[in-house]
């Protein structure tokens, strides 16, 4: 088959932001970024979570929702090829770390009702890299919110993908080890990589590969 949805997800500083800009250019695919910016709650959660948790998971929620109701109903007929770096089920991954449960109860059920209104994307990448090596990159990048994010965190959120993942049956999957990879600044790790996603049908369920 042919992919025309893509999602290329990851653990925070996997890069898979860098890598769908550099594919998207590369392929004049439409490209759909996460607006993690533009949440207000996003800084405070970081400094205080306990406190913050709860208004930071609903607000990404309705925003991913919206965002992605909008972008992935509006084809573009010039470019039938669509690259994100997240999928919705981020949500729940995140909010399962970092809630409380009765918070998360509810959480599901906001989640359960609206998931199903979003189409599944025609191949899920997961971009894996080991925690130490997501902290390089987090201190490399250099946003101040994200500095204070420990590596208990990243390791806790690695294994809610993993768990995703693994339940996930139904589903075409890609899990890239990338330890060995540095994608973003060398040219030939970067064609590895596109040639890994693009060149192979894969079958249905978890299909795993080191690069």
């Amino acid at each position: 088959m042919e992919y025309n949805y893509i999602v290329i997800e990851g653990n925070i500083g996997a890069g898979k932001t860098s890598l769908v800009n550099m594919l998207g250019e590369d392929l004049n695919a439409r490209v759909i970024l996460e607006r993690f910016a533009d949440n207000p709650f996003l800084p405070k959660f970081y400094g205080e979570p306990d406190r913050y948790s709860f208004p930071v998971e609903l607000s990404f929620l309705a925003d991913r929702y919206h965002q992605l109701k909008e972008e992935l109903s509006n084809r573009d007929v010039f470019s039938s090829l669509i690259l994100a770096d997240y999928y919705f089920s981020k949500s729940l991954i995140f909010a399962r770390i970092t809630l409380k449960d009765d918070e998360y109860n509810l959480y599901r059920q906001l989640y359960d009702i609206i998931h199903l209104h979003l189409p599944i994307p025609d191949l899920y990448v997961y971009l894996h890299l080991p925690v130490e090596k997501l902290v390089r990159n987090i201190k490399k990048r250099g946003r101040e919110y994200e500095l204070s994010i420990s590596e208990e965190y990243l390791l806790k959120l690695q294994n809610g993908y993993f768990d995703y993942l693994k339940s996930q049956s139904d589903r075409r999957i890609l899990l890239i080890d990338g330890s060995q990879l540095n994608y973003i600044d060398n040219t030939e790790d970067y064609e590895k990589i596109k040639k890994c996603i693009f060149n192979t049908q894969y079958p249905i369920g978890i299909n795993r590969i080191i690069l």
